[in-house]
């Protein structure tokens, strides 16, 4: 097994691409070992001393580090972790899978950002090993999730305001502002 690495915008988030898939669907973005508790790949991960998140996607793992930690040690110690957990066939995953929320009850204008941000903003930000979730529309404003290495980059706010911020607003005149969400 062979994983390739990325860089990612975020400095404290490198990439991680075994070329095999991790999730068939959704996404799980944990911030902690207790968080990972549904997920033995990232709790090995989290076992990593230096490792502060884990980011699970279709075909990659996206891992922060702590600040005092430096790349060039953990880098190799991850990778190592990863091919030890994948190459024995354990599951990635053992929780189930939460059902999605349904759109029934947005107005038109929301199902109108979600759509956007499915198809034109999630694949971009999926690429640099993160993910960016709708969170709420209220009063002009569309406030976002940013998770994986979007979580704490610091081109994430350059992200949101010049890039995401005009695609809706040409899109979508109701939208006057684009926000990262609080949770």
């Amino acid at each position: 097994m062979f994983i390739q690495t990325q860089e990612t915008p975020n400095p404290a988030t490198v990439k991680f691409l075994p070329g095999q898939t991790i999730l068939e669907k959704g996404l799980k973005d944990y911030k902690s070992a207790e968080e990972a508790a549904g997920s033995p790949l990232a709790q090995r991960l989290f076992a990593v001393q230096g490792v502060e998140g884990v980011f699970l996607g279709p075909d990659f793992v996206s891992v922060s580090k702590a600040n005092d930690t430096d790349w060039i040690m953990l880098k190799s110690l991850v990778m190592a972790a990863m091919m030890e957990h994948l190459s024995t066939g354990q599951p990635i995953v053992i929780e189930s899978e939460a059902s999605a929320a349904s759109d029934e009850d947005d107005c038109e204008i929301v199902v109108q950002i979600k759509e956007l941000i499915e198809t034109r903003v999630r694949p971009m930000v999926m690429m640099d090993g993160g993910d960016i979730e709708f969170a709420s529309f209220d009063d002009g404003i569309v406030y976002l999730t940013m998770r994986g290495a979007c979580s704490g980059c610091p081109s994430s706010t350059a992200t949101l305001k010049s890039g995401i911020e005009s695609m809706l607003k040409h899109f979508v005149p109701e939208v006057v502002e684009v926000r990262p969400s609080e949770s």
